[in-house]
C-alpha cells in the first residue's frame, strides 16, 4: 500500500485487490451499495488504487454549503433531463478527458435492489470506454477490482458476466 488512504484501509484489517492496470478510462460500477459508510471504503480504497476518479451523485445533494463538499470529494451532479441526462454527462466527461474513471453505484441507492439501473452499461457505450467491475465485500474487508469488461456489445452478455461476478459478493446490509 502507497497512500495514507492504503493505511488506513490496512489498519482496520482491509485488503485491496485487483488494480486498473494501464486503462486510462472507464465507467467503473462499485457493489454492493449497502451502507453510507460504503462511501468512505470506496473513497479510500480508489485513492489506494491511484486512478482518477469522480464518482455521480443525486443533484439533489448539491445544495450550499453541501454542495462544496461534494465537489470536492469528486462528486458529480447528475440530473435525469432528456438529452441531457447523466449518460449525456459522462460521455462528455469521458470523451473531453485525457484520463477518467467514472465510479457509478448501478443500485441507485443504498439498499438491494433487485434490478440495476441500466444507465451505467450505456455510458460505457456511448462513450466507448470498458466497464471496469469493482466491488467491496465486508465478510472478506476486500474492495478492489474484479475485472474489467472491454467488450461490452451485447447487453445480455455483460449483464450475466457482471452477475456472475459479484454472486458471492456481500455488502454491509
Amino acid at each position: 500500500m502507497r497512500t495514507i488512504s492504503g493505511k488506513v484501509l490496512e489498519a482496520m484489517g482491509w485488503k485491496i485487490t485487483g488494480d486498473f492496470g494501464n486503462l486510462k478510462k472507464s465507467v467503473t460500477i462499485f457493489a454492493p451499495h449497502t451502507a453510507h459508510i460504503d462511501f468512505a471504503f470506496g473513497k479510500l480504497g480508489f485513492t489506494e488504487l491511484g486512478v482518477n476518479f469522480k464518482f455521480l451523485s443525486k443533484k439533489e445533494l448539491f445544495f450550499f454549503p453541501m454542495n462544496l463538499v461534494m465537489r470536492k470529494l469528486g462528486s458529480i451532479p447528475v440530473r435525469g433531463v432528456k438529452n441531457k441526462n447523466a449518460i449525456y454527462q459522462v460521455a462528455d466527461l469521458l470523451n473531453n478527458a485525457e484520463e477518467l474513471h467514472i465510479v457509478v453505484s448501478p443500485e441507485g441507492w443504498i439498499k438491494r435492489a433487485p434490478k440495476w439501473n441500466k444507465g451505467f452499461y450505456h455510458m460505457a457505450k456511448k462513450a466507448g470506454v470498458p466497464i471496469v467491475v469493482s466491488y467491496l465485500d465486508y465478510d472478506k474487508k476486500e474492495m478492489g477490482v474484479k475485472e474489467v469488461i472491454y467488450d461490452i456489445s451485447d447487453f445480455d452478455v455483460v449483464m450475466k458476466r457482471i452477475n456472475h461476478i459479484y454472486k458471492d459478493v456481500k455488502g454491509k446490509n
